[in-house]
């Protein structure tokens, strides 16, 4: 003999939807650091770099090349403004560092990089270094 029994779909949606109390935090989250996405494209000439970097100044970044690999670093600062009468309930939103280095396939010429950041998106457009050739020696 067979028990038979119906279950419904939903059931496990709505158990933890309405039987966990609502938590709002005591304000002092901590949440592990976002991690930065970005995007790179080559072309023949040049390598093309995109970071997401949401609610950041441009201030606050900074990007170091060092041959093939490059560095991008940002920080957002927590400004704490409390005012009288007023708590905080809860808070999400990541302060402090965040960072990401990887490696190209060839050199960058510094000199000629550029970087813009609008929108919350750095644009980097690092071009490649000439390769070097290599000289052969005539024996005298």
């Amino acid at each position: 003999m067979s028990n038979i029994t119906r279950r419904d779909p939903l059931d496990d949606f709505f158990r933890g939807f309405f039987v966990r109390p609502v938590d709002f935090g005591t304000g002092d989250m901590t949440t592990e650091a976002p991690q930065m996405r970005v995007d790179v494209k080559e072309n023949p000439d040049a390598y093309e770099v995109h970071a997401e970097l949401p609610g950041m100044k441009k201030e606050d970044i900074h990007v170091h090349i060092d041959g093939p690999v490059v560095s991008i670093s940002a920080e957002r600062k927590q400004e704490k403004e409390v005012k009288e009468g007023e708590r905080v309930l809860r808070t999400e939103r990541y302060f402090g560092k965040v960072s990401r280095s990887f490696q190209l396939g060839q050199d960058v010429d510094e000199s000629r990089a550029t970087a813009k950041f609008n929108d919350g998106v750095l644009a980097l457009t690092l071009p490649k270094k000439a390769e070097a050739q290599a000289k052969r020696l005539t024996i005298d």
